[in-house]
Order: structure tokens, then sequence, then C-alpha cells
């Protein structure tokens, strides 16, 4: 059964975040004057960057892993929707743009990056990495193999940057995408996300061996159950997530035409 007391701490999972943040605190820190000049810290930036150190350790150290690496399929959805979301965003806001700037204003970068932060690559990108990872063969072998599950978490995570990179990029480089093609974007990544959210949701069988003979750790939700919990949670929380992003470019974009459409008419009486 699960062991509630039980949280990793495996040098490599421990030390990268506490390099990730020591990294952190040197570059906005004492580097800072090298890197920007005149720059106030970044107390905002700052915060949100720890605080998506401290969600991606929750998802991947606490006993939820335990819970969803051996008995429940929804609690490993609940790890990605932590990763995918909360842990995703709030690293890039965490980022100033002064901060990623040596690697996006490299000149012989910028070919590459331009295609790479494309947002039909990202969109694709994202995509494709969650459907194949949610293929029963890929996705039974990162339950077996220690090594496959992190190399899994952490391309969920580098595939959610790229997904969230042309709606928060930091990058004046490579800003975000306008805010009429981040609502086409957005609405693009879902219908491409169906197919998967549909394959899990509304399959008849028992998708992954693993949970479909693990012990029922909670009374009255049989296998079939938890895997129609987990697509539900899958489909809700990525629908409900891009919708207010939705939401937001919306407010934007039509702030951004009304004061468009002031300056036009304020001109047009001026003149």
């Amino acid at each position: 059964m699960i062991d509630w007391t039980h949280w990793h701490n495996e040098p490599f999972l421990i030390g990268g975040l506490i390099f990730l943040g020591w990294l952190y605190a040197i570059l906005t820190g004492p580097w800072r004057e090298q890197l920007a000049p005149g720059a106030l810290y970044p107390r905002r930036h700052a915060v949100k960057f720890y605080a998506a150190l401290v969600i991606f350790y929750l998802a991947v150290g606490s006993p939820l892993d335990q819970a969803g690496e051996r008995y429940l399929l929804s609690a490993h959805m609940l790890q990605h929707q932590l990763i995918l979301y909360p842990a995703a965003v709030l690293f890039l806001l965490g980022l100033p743009d002064w901060l990623v700037r040596p690697l996006t204003g490299r000149p012989g970068l910028r070919p590459i990056l331009r295609v790479l932060t494309h947002p039909l690559v990202c969109g694709v990108l994202y995509t494709a990495v969650i459907t194949v990872w949610h293929l029963p063969s890929f996705y039974d072998l990162a339950l077996q193999n220690r090594p496959v599950h992190i190399a899994e978490h952490f391309s969920f995570f580098g595939a959610a940057l790229f997904y969230w990179w042309p709606l928060l990029s930091p990058s004046k480089e490579f800003p975000p995408a306008s805010y009429a093609w981040q609502m086409l974007y957005l609405l693009a990544v879902l219908i491409g996300m169906t197919p998967v959210f549909a394959y899990i949701t509304f399959s008849t069988d028992v998708l992954y061996p693993t949970y479909e003979y693990a012990p029922r750790i909670v009374d009255g939700l049989s296998a079939a159950a938890d895997q129609l919990l987990a697509g539900a949670m899958m489909k809700l929380v990525g629908m409900s997530v891009a919708m207010i992003a939705f939401g937001v470019s919306f407010y934007r974009w039509f702030q951004a035409s009304e004061a468009r459409a002031g300056k036009k008419q304020g001109r047009d009486c001026t003149g």
C-alpha cells in the first residue's frame, strides 16, 4: 500500500532542483548587473520561478508519485496536470526577458529558435509527445522502468514549455503570438488532443496492465472506473485551462482593438 511518509530524495532530483534554484539566484543576483545593467531584482519573477520548482517536486517527489506509479491512473494523470500546467506556466513566467536573452539573442541560434518557437511546431510537438506517451506500450514501459518514467516526466515538462511559449514567451526576440493567433492556436491544440482524450476515456478495455492488476486502494474504484476518471480529468482540466487562456487572449485582443479604434477616432477628430 501507499507509504504516505515516503518522499523521493534521490540526488538527481533534489540536486537538480537545488542547482536550478541556485543558478537562478546567481543569475538574478550577483550576475544581474552583467546581464541587465540597472535592472532591479525580479522579485515577482523569482516567486513564480521558485513556485514552479516546488510544484514540480510535489508532482514527482511526493507520495503522489507512488500512487500514480503503482496503483491509480488518475493519480498519475494528476501528476501530469501539475507538470503541464502550473509548473510549466510558472517556470516561463519566472523568466525575465534579460535572463533568456543570452540564448534567444544569439544570431546563430535565431533561425533554429524561430522554427522551434513557431506556434505550429509548438502545438504539434506538444500533441505528439503527450499522445505517444499515452500509448499502452510506452505508458506501461514508463511505469515498469524508473529511468524511462523519469524521461517521460521531463519530456512532458519540456513539451509543456513549448506549448506555453506562443502564449507566455518571456523573449522580446521571439515574443508571444498575436492574440488572434493565440486563440486559434489554443483551439487547434484542443482539437489535436481530442483523440487521446477519447481513447483513454471511452475505451471499453483497461489500457494499462499495471493498473488493471494493481491492488485497489480506493473502495469501489475499479481499474475501469479509475481509467474513466483519469480520461475525464485529462479532458476537463486541459479544456478548462485552455478556455481560461482563450478568455485572457480574447480580452486582451478586444482591449487592443478598442485602443486602436480610440486612437484612430482621435486622429480623425484632430484632422
